[in-house]
């Protein structure tokens, strides 16, 4: 198959597109930057893409909620382009990365709503304040394409609404049971349940990072675009010079799969 080409969809206010974009090239893909506003024109640009990713930042200034413009964007201007993608019998993949999460899971994208709202969403921290840190995420890879082979991963985040919560308790736990809880934030040691700062935001059962439930739709607050290379972790000279950095795996993963399908 030829080289999966990644889409990555800009707003005002995203500053981690160049990331990405670097990110989906490293590991031996192609990547287009597109403002929102061009694929609302052409929803038909859609299919000549493999990947969508909605990347960090701060869209529209995140002026009345993190994500919350860009998802209601989504919903009313481009819902119907992004399911079909989604659907699609060529199995395509999509990536939420901390703002894009926020986005998709209030789009409804992660965790389709019932008739009472929303079952997820995503509140600000318990510190009340922005939390720019290095974490460590425990991953279930379950059918996610992006985290195969993936146990644990050290990254950065950055965000000051990012604390996953349900609006029921059995709804975390029914996540979990579907496969769909594929992140959770560990201690150094791996151990669950630490609290802050290894669960930099008080996150409902630790959640990290939620798939939608096919796998093939995920998103996380955590930046993998972060950590590309070894020399980006603070410790990096005493964990030794590694191949390359954890977050960059995501992101072979992607390419890989289109390599097997």
């Amino acid at each position: 198959m030829a080289t999966p080409h990644a889409l990555i969809l800009r707003a005002p206010g995203t500053n981690c597109d160049h990331e990405v974009q670097t990110a989906f090239e490293l590991a031996g893909g192609r990547a287009t930057r597109l403002h929102l506003n061009a694929l609302r024109d052409n929803p038909r640009l859609l299919r000549d893409y493999q990947v969508l990713v909605l990347p960090g930042g701060f869209s529209y200034g995140d002026d009345i909620g993190a994500g919350k413009v860009q998802a209601l964007y989504l919903r009313h201007f481009l819902a119907d382009a992004i399911r079909r993608f989604r659907d699609d019998t060529a199995e395509r993949l999509i990536l939420g990365v901390c703002n894009g999460f926020q986005a998709m899971l209030k789009a409804g994208l992660l965790v389709p709503p019932d008739e009472d709202g929303p079952l997820a969403t995503l509140a600000a921290n318990d510190s009340g304040r922005y939390e720019d840190r290095w974490v460590t995420l425990q991953a279930t890879p379950n059918k996610c394409p992006f985290l195969r082979g993936v146990d644990r991963l050290d990254v950065p985040v950055g965000h000051g609404e990012g604390k996953v919560v349900c609006r029921k308790e059995w709804i975390a736990r029914g996540l979990d049971q579907a496969g769909q809880v594929v992140l959770r934030y560990v201690d150094a040691d791996g151990n669950r349940g630490a609290g802050f700062p290894a669960n930099p935001n008080g996150s409902q059962d630790d959640i990290a990072g939620l798939c939608d439930v096919t796998g093939r739709a995920l998103g996380l607050m955590p930046h993998p675009d972060r950590h590309l290379f070894p020399t980006q972790h603070p410790q990096w000279t005493r964990r030794g010079l590694r191949p390359e950095g954890d977050g960059l795996k995501l992101f072979r993963n992607a390419v890989e799969f289109f390599s097997k399908t």
